[in-house]
């Protein structure tokens, strides 16, 4: 039984907490956190990844960054990454994760780029990228 998984980007301000937001809506009951391979601990969601979630029904304006630890690996079924370097370099940092480990992008052969300190028009793209990296996601969940 799949009970937590955990959303990584570099920084947590972007990408892995508009991931996260979508995906516990879509997985109701599971614990869904996320964290950054570089977080800039303590900071908030950037302006522009709190808009596009706002417009797309979900509130991330509360989400402070947080910087990955041994122990939200440990606790996660399942670890997303946005990129395959961010897939590798969460296995070396912490080799137990190894076969827990996947991109977003996984199923469709793709990686999510960084919107961050990019026009709002790249965090929208990012975001319906995300939403269609979750799609493939949901459906293997439902599935366990």
């Amino acid at each position: 039984m799949m009970n937590s998984i955990l959303v990584v980007c570099e920084g947590n301000l972007c990408r892995s907490p508009m991931a996260a937001a979508m995906l516990g809506s879509l997985l109701k009951g599971q614990q869904v956190a996320s964290a950054g391979l570089n977080a800039l601990v303590g900071m908030p969601a950037a302006q522009y990844a709190c808009d596009v979630m706002r417009e797309r029904g979900h509130d991330i304006t509360g989400h402070r960054a947080t910087q990955i630890a041994r122990s939200l690996c440990s606790s996660a079924d399942v670890i997303l990454a946005m990129d395959g370097a961010q897939k590798r370099q969460i296995e070396s940092q912490f080799s137990f994760t190894r076969g827990r480990v996947f991109r977003l992008g996984e199923f469709l052969d793709i990686d999510v780029e960084d919107p961050y300190r990019r026009p709002k028009s790249e965090f929208e793209r990012c975001a319906e990228l995300i939403s269609v990296c979750l799609t493939e996601w949901t459906a293997r969940f439902s599935a366990l």
